[in-house]
């Protein structure tokens, strides 16, 4: 089959973590592939296997990135997330992005080693080096509260013609006025705000879900998420949260029987520790109640390497994107959002997703 060609918005440890996967679970390591090698979701959807991936250009805004080779801007700092396999060369030159709204103001105040260090070149016209490169689908990794930035980077996909999977929490697939402009293109789009594969969002949706399914109710609930990452420097700034924190508390409100008051959730990130680098730590508790309102307490921690949490559901994204794009579908692919998003178009719990989604892939479905 011929290759998925993807651009990738944002060289941090997520791009690292997707194209360290590519290589991981490419031709040349079948085993990992077809046989029971873990950390696929779905090994093959429809002909497409990881190996089918292709990254044919990227974007960023630091120093140290801009004008080097992909797999060399991936490791630059401040990377931080695991190595657990070689980067393959790419052919890929990393490009100046738009910077508007992508870099906190705050960060200036850490050492380069923690922080953005901007480059000093020109932004080059998206839109031209997207078709250039031939990208068909692209993705979205920029920095939590760029609303400006992402909303540039979905304009040249929109003339570009290339679909985009947004796996951060600005509003583009859930937006019913992004979504029909995506729709009227004729180009499927994906979004909004990437679930990791076993994250903390996923845990809580899973423990809520049980509490309703089990006749108990929740009154009260707080997710805390800590890490040491670029993601949780730049969340240090308040402002920005806005949409994550919409994001994740929807995420969690839409699989509970009741909506809790705003006063009895809180669902967000919680502090930055530089020496976890891309370690996340997830506090999680809930408090019910159960038979004869009688009290029902539960703590969990949850500690996980966060950006190859999230590489393995974007890689299923990417190829269920190809397929839409292979049935000429258009407009938000909602079974695919559900499954892959916190933020989806259409809520819906993950038992609902996980059918939806493998209906699709059959081809049984194609929304």
């Amino acid at each position: 089959m011929p290759a998925i060609r993807i651009g990738i918005i944002g060289v941090g440890n997520c791009a690292s973590s997707l194209l360290q996967g590519l290589h991981y679970y490419g031709a040349h390591a079948p085993h990992r592939v077809n046989g029971t090698g873990a950390g696929l979701l779905h090994r093959r959807i429809g002909p497409y296997a990881p190996g089918d991936i292709r990254v044919v250009a990227a974007f960023d805004v630091d120093a140290r990135k801009v004008g080097r080779s992909l797999e060399q801007a991936c490791t630059a700092k401040p990377n931080c997330t695991t190595q657990f396999d070689r980067l393959p060369r790419s052919g890929v030159t990393v490009q100046m992005g738009p910077v508007l709204d992508g870099v906190a103001k705050h960060m200036h105040d850490y050492p380069p080693e923690r922080r953005f260090v901007v480059a000093r070149a020109r932004p080059v016209n998206l839109t031209s080096a997207l078709r250039k490169s031939g990208a068909e689908v692209v993705l979205c990794y920029l920095p939590v509260g760029s609303p400006r930035a992402t909303e540039a980077y979905a304009e040249a996909c929109l003339a570009a013609g290339a679909s985009l999977i947004n796996c951060m929490p600005v509003f583009i697939a859930s937006d019913p006025r992004w979504a029909a402009r995506f729709t009227r293109k004729g180009i499927p789009v994906v979004g909004d705000d990437v679930k990791g594969q076993v994250g903390a969002t996923i845990l809580h949706r899973a423990i809520a879900t049980l509490f309703a399914e089990r006749g108990a109710v929740v009154d009260r609930t707080y997710q805390l998420n800590i890490g040491g990452n670029t993601d949780f420097l730049n969340m240090l700034a308040r402002e920005r949260l806005a949409t994550k924190k919409i994001s994740k508390t929807e995420a969690v409100q839409t699989v509970l029987g009741k909506p809790l008051r705003d006063g009895n959730i809180h669902i967000g990130p919680s502090d930055y520790v530089p020496w976890q680098r891309d370690r996340k730590v997830c506090f999680l508790r809930i408090e019910g109640r159960g038979f004869g309102d009688c009290p029902i307490e539960l703590e969990a921690r949850l500690s996980v390497e966060d950006s190859p949490n999230s590489a393995g559901v974007t890689i299923d994204a990417i190829r269920c994107v190809r397929l839409a794009r292979d049935r000429r579908l258009a407009g938000p692919i909602l079974s695919v959002s559900a499954w892959t998003m916190k933020h989806p178009p259409k809520p819906m719990t993950d038992e609902q997703a996980r059918h939806l989604i493998e209906a699709f892939i059959r081809g049984a479905s194609n929304r």
